[in-house]
């Protein structure tokens, strides 16, 4: 998943929940240049801060790696 889609699946999802996102950032121990950033479909977010977002936001964070043809 492109960072943008990723970015607009939790923005959605944050909305969803009615979290601003400074709560978000607060709640997930990540900072609101991180999310905010995130959410515009900007910068390179670990997969340790994803993974606090999701786990925040009630979602499942899955990795799948494709072998090239």
């Amino acid at each position: 998943m492109l960072v943008k889609q990723l970015g607009e699946t939790i923005k959605n999802r944050r909305k969803e929940l009615s979290i601003t996102q400074p709560h978000l950032s607060e709640i997930a121990k990540v900072s609101t240049n991180t999310l905010y950033k995130l959410e515009r479909g900007q910068g390179n977010p670990s997969l340790e801060v994803l993974n606090k977002l999701a786990e925040v936001l009630g979602m499942e964070l899955t990795l799948e790696v494709k072998k090239k043809h």
